[in-house]
């Protein structure tokens, strides 16, 4: 009978193949059901089953390419998708991809690559977690009864500063106006991001284009996927080309199972409220930040007495 394990190269592991599907299809599944990217998720739980962060967050970027360009294609064809915003965001991303591949070099040189990712891993998943699960609990408390309309929501602070900066811009696809500068640090930003921490910076950029830049829901998801796709491209291409930490053979079993799972998550989803779906959501990355900070905060010996080891 034919081993069920598979030697990853790169990462320089053997993985039983199932152990592979089911994680894609796990994330999928997640992404699908709640309608974000699972690069988040994703790379925590491949180092926890043993590949190291480096390679974890690059080939789950390389993985994150193919999907995002379904979404993107898909949006494209409704319409959802501002290619001026999207352009300044990807460029920002190259540029921020740039340095956080090269930051990535030096700290591999220096022996704190997979410490800075497993920090950052904590930080990013406590912060959005937590302001997950707290904007979820809040809409889901009943409201008064209205008798007046409501009023006409205000611009955030965020979106007046924007707008005060030079070089503003009006960008029909979304309705908004600001400058040119602010998509160009957010695009640098997420793609700092997603060379240390494997992700497309949707999980980022969605919260900050609805609740910052005030921009429609339906155009900031499909933005955000074009801007995803091409960050990822880049991430990815370095990644490999100057850390050699890309798996190809890794991305593609996790291509596999997260496909698959994303289209049933999708018709589940249907079926359950939204704020419920973002508490579940919001447990699962909190679960998995306490998890990555014990194994950063707690000794070797620690963790053996505290699983029940000798």
């Amino acid at each position: 009978m034919p081993s069920m394990y598979i030697y990853l190269p790169v990462a320089n592991i053997s993985v039983h193949i199932f152990v592979l599907l089911g994680l894609g299809l796990t994330v999928g599944f997640l992404s699908g059901l709640f309608g974000v990217g699972g690069g988040f998720l994703l790379t925590p739980l491949l180092m926890m089953i043993g590949i190291p962060p480096t390679v974890a967050a690059a080939s789950d970027a390389n993985q994150i390419v193919a999907a995002s360009t379904s979404g993107t294609f898909a949006h494209w064809r409704l319409g959802n998708v501002d290619f001026k915003m999207g352009l300044l965001l990807v460029a920002g991303g190259v540029i921020g991809g740039t340095l956080g591949v090269q930051l990535i070099k030096i700290l591999r040189a220096a022996g704190n690559a997979d410490f800075v990712i497993k920090i950052t891993y904590v930080v990013m998943l406590g912060v959005i977690g937590s302001y997950m699960f707290q904007e979820s609990l809040k809409n889901l408390r009943p409201r008064p009864l209205q008798s007046a309309p409501p009023k006409l929501q205000k611009k955030s602070w965020f979106a007046r500063c924007c707008e005060a900066l030079p070089f503003a811009v009006r960008f029909e696809k979304s309705g908004i106006t600001l400058s040119i500068f602010m998509p160009l640090i957010l695009g640098t930003l997420v793609g700092v991001l997603s060379a240390l921490m494997g992700v497309g910076g949707g999980f980022i950029m969605v919260p900050v284009m609805v609740y910052m830049l005030r921009m429609p829901m339906h155009v900031v998801v499909g933005t955000s996927l074009f801007q995803v796709l091409f960050t990822c491209i880049d991430v990815t291409f370095m990644q490999a080309y100057y850390n050699h930490t890309v798996d190809l053979l890794l991305a593609v079993f996790l291509l596999v199972g997260s496909t698959t799972g994303a289209q049933i998550g999708a018709r589940i989803s249907t079926r359950m409220k939204a704020d419920q779906l973002k508490i579940v959501l919001a447990s699962i990355v909190l679960l998995v930040m306490i998890k990555m900070a014990l194994d950063l905060l707690l000794s070797p010996g620690a963790m053996l007495s505290y699983q029940g080891g000798h």
